[in-house]
């Protein structure tokens, strides 16, 4: 076992549910020859506690912002609720942390560039859009780059998400209110979008048309309604710098029905699947295409599924750029731009014309 391993403090410890328990700590524990859980924090001093002997962490804090500046932290992993990034995330930089945090990286753009432009030089920060990780999704990147679609032509995608549906749970009531900046568009739709442009390039023009289809949401387990002010759906047609078309439909409360994309070029095509109910970003990605390729590469930590899958493979590769010096993992300007294209998605929406990218 390494003596060198990266320590992580994470940022948003519950012991039964939420994302780091459900997504980063089983990645993390299949990773122990590179990484330790040397701190775990909550808002509470107990749930920190409760958390912290669950992951099997060093540390407790109550105070997030504790855990970001002790000396024993090396890597912050931000895994909170999208309002609490900004504070959490800019103390650690200061801190002169390296910081993962989940995407997205704040309410708006504003807060976006902030956090963007606070990253010291040298710096290693990983924004959480862990699809680009997915060996199917890198593999089926290589395919296109090395030629084997030929030009790329249209790119229609049907993203689902259980999420935004009829009724919401208490601790999803938050993900309603628009003005938090963690919604269906910016987060099943922001997952969505970033593959489509890692895969065929940037978007050059975007027509939008995102609606309310459930405006109350009843909160289960209480006789709470909350108003929902963020879009359940949302259409987006774009054209993108290469003259590649895209269609994307991203609909909430869908469980069901598994995640499609189809990539077509003027040599073959591909396609992509993924059934995780919460969203395609959080499970295992199948690529076929239509013509001989070389396989998928094996995922580099075996027996995981479902949320900690593609996690796994984005922490090897921050790990390896924080050791190796390089910068290949999507950052805070990656953030931005993606924050950027879903503005011109809104505002298309809203407007009713077309906006360009």
């Amino acid at each position: 076992m390494s003596t060198n391993r990266h320590r992580i403090g994470i940022v948003g410890g519950n012991a039964t549910r939420a994302w780091a328990h459900d997504a980063h700590v089983p990645a993390l524990r299949k990773m122990t020859d590179r990484f330790v859980i040397e701190a775990v924090s909550a808002r509470t001093q107990e749930l920190a506690d409760e958390a912290n002997a669950a992951f099997g962490g060093n540390r407790a804090f109550g105070d997030s912002l504790a855990l970001v500046r002790d000396p024993g932290v090396d890597v912050v992993a931000v895994s909170v609720k999208v309002p609490e990034h900004r504070a959490v995330v800019l103390a650690a930089l200061e801190a002169g942390k390296n910081v993962y945090c989940e995407w997205p990286l704040g309410r708006d753009l504003a807060e976006a560039e902030e956090m963007a432009a606070a990253v010291p030089e040298g710096a290693h920060v990983m924004i959480g859009t862990q699809a680009l990780s997915a060996p199917a999704v890198r593999h089926a990147r290589k395919l296109i780059e090395d030629g084997l679609l030929g030009d790329l032509k249209v790119c229609r995608v049907f993203s689902p998400t259980g999420g935004w549906g009829d009724s919401a749970p208490p601790h999803y009531a938050y993900l309603q209110d628009k003005a938090n900046g963690a919604t269906l568009e910016t987060i099943a739709g922001g997952h969505t979008l970033s593959m489509i442009e890692f895969l065929i390039g940037p978007y050059r023009e975007v027509d939008a048309r995102t609606t309310i289809m459930r405006k109350q949401v009843p909160i289960v387990g209480s006789d709470e309604v909350v108003e929902r002010t963020c879009a359940d759906h949302m259409l987006v047609t774009g054209l993108h710098e290469n003259g590649c078309l895209s269609n994307v439909e991203v609909t909430g409360g869908v469980a069901d029905r598994d995640f499609s994309l189809e990539l077509v070029g003027t040599k073959g095509s591909l396609t992509m699947t993924s059934s995780f109910p919460g969203g395609y970003q959080a499970g295992t990605i199948k690529l076929e295409t239509s013509f001989d390729a070389p396989p998928v590469p094996d995922h580099v930590v075996e027996g995981l599924k479902y949320a900690p899958v593609n996690l796994a493979e984005a922490w090897t590769r921050f790990a390896e750029d924080i050791e190796n010096g390089t910068f290949t993992v999507p950052d805070f300007d990656d953030a931005v731009r993606l924050t950027k294209l879903l503005d011109a998605v809104d505002m298309a929406s809203a407007s009713g014309q077309r906006q360009k990218v």
